[in-house]
């Protein structure tokens, strides 16, 4: 009797430098990338993805796409089998990956393809890979140089307490410049771009455990109360919503 074709073609674990591109291409099979620890941007023709550690990005088959690595890390890349697949989206989407969804990959990483078990744990990752939810926290990247740089700094650094005036003499340019930079680039000005970045960070600090106040003093807010409110204003809940859940953030363009 011939064994039923796995729906997971392979899973790839790998350690990335930063500043790592990766040319455009296309393959054939759906892929799906997800982030342990490293930060990166995936490209395609109309959007860049922001994906941070824990979130992931589904790219069908066919879709031309890069990759450039922003903060070093480990990345996992699950590649599906073609025809075999019952995930059938048409264009690239943000992907919650909780903590269980994680757990899961790694085994079948770990387990051969004929393991006991295999086949039920491959129809719960799929059960369990969701879209990422309407109220996502959008992020869209500059790609003029000089935004670009300071944008990829306080990716890195969500605390970074520069504001324009400071990075201008970083990137030498005017204030006025990269202000009109940003907002046309990204459709936020500097302080807004920066307080969607910061939240984001932060409702990953608190998924993970992390106090409010602490959360806050990470993501760069001297007082907890001006975290709270900025939170609240991107997101419309409150931290502490979010810190009993496994929050959707990423990463549209």
């Amino acid at each position: 009797m011939t064994s039923p074709i796995s729906p997971i073609l392979s899973i790839d674990r790998t350690g990335v430098e930063p500043r790592r591109y990766v040319a455009p291409h296309v393959h054939a099979e759906p892929m799906l990338l997800w982030t342990a620890t490293a930060t990166v941007t995936v490209t395609t023709t109309s959007r860049d993805w922001l994906v941070p550690p824990a979130y992931g990005i589904w790219v069908p088959g066919g879709i031309e796409h890069t990759a450039t690595t922003l903060q070093a890390g480990e990345l996992c890349v699950v590649r599906f089998t073609p025809g075999h697949c019952p995930i059938t989206w048409s264009e690239p989407i943000g992907v919650v990956m909780t903590p269980l969804l994680r757990e899961l990959v790694l085994h079948l990483q770990r387990t051969g393809p004929e393991a006991p078990g295999r086949r039920h744990a491959e129809v719960l990752v799929f059960d369990l890979l969701t879209p990422l939810p309407t109220n996502t926290l959008h992020v869209s990247m500059p790609t003029d140089p000089r935004v670009r740089t300071i944008a990829e700094r306080l990716l890195a650094n969500p605390a970074d307490p520069r504001e324009l005036a400071g990075w201008a003499q970083e990137v030498h340019a005017g204030v006025r410049t990269l202000s009109r930079l940003f907002l046309s680039e990204t459709g936020r000005t500097f302080a807004q771009w920066r307080t969607h970045i910061r939240v984001r960070a932060a409702a990953h600090h608190l998924a993970n455990g992390a106090s409010v106040n602490a959360t806050a003093r990470a993501v760069g807010y001297r007082k907890p109360s001006a975290f709270i409110n900025a939170f609240r204003r991107v997101t419309g809940q409150t931290p502490g919503a979010y810190s009993q859940i496994d929050p959707g953030s990423l990463l549209d363009a």
